[in-house]
C-alpha cells in the first residue's frame, strides 16, 4: 500500500525520525536509541516512512542505512503555500472590512 506524505508526518515519532535523518543516515538500531519504545515499534514507523517514499534504504553489509528523501517534503511545502495564500487573502479581506468600519465611524 502506498501512503501519502501527510500520513508520514501525522505521528510525532515519525516526525522525530525525519528530523534525525535530516542530519545523517542511520540504522534502525541507531534510531531506536533516541526513543523510549522498542526497536520493533521504531521499525513500524520506518516501514510507514518507506511506504510514503520519504526514506531511501541502502544495504551496507548486514545493516540497512536509511536516508531522508528531502525532495519528498516539497509536497508538504506546496500544500502549506496554498494554505498560506488562502489565509493571506482572508486576512486582507478582513483588513478591508476593518478599514471600512473605521471610516464609517468618522
Amino acid at each position: 500500500m502506498r501512503r501519502d506524505i501527510f500520513q508520514a508526518i501525522a505521528d510525532p515519532t515519525r516526525r522525530a525520525i525525519v528530523m534525525l535523518l535530516a542530519v545523517q543516515a542511520m540504522t534502525p538500531n541507531a534510531m531506536a536509541e533516541h526513543f523510549y519504545t522498542s526497536r520493533q515499534a521504531v521499525s513500524k514507523h520506518i516501514r510507514i516512512l518507506v511506504e510514503c517514499d520519504l526514506l531511501e534504504q541502502e544495504q551496507q553489509g548486514r545493516e540497512i542505512q536509511y536516508t531522508l528523501r528531502a525532495s519528498k517534503m516539497n509536497e508538504i511545502e506546496k500544500w502549506l503555500d496554498q494554505f498560506k495564500a488562502l489565509m493571506a487573502k482572508r486576512f486582507n479581506q478582513l483588513d478591508d472590512v476593518l478599514k471600512r468600519l473605521k471610516e464609517k465611524k468618522k
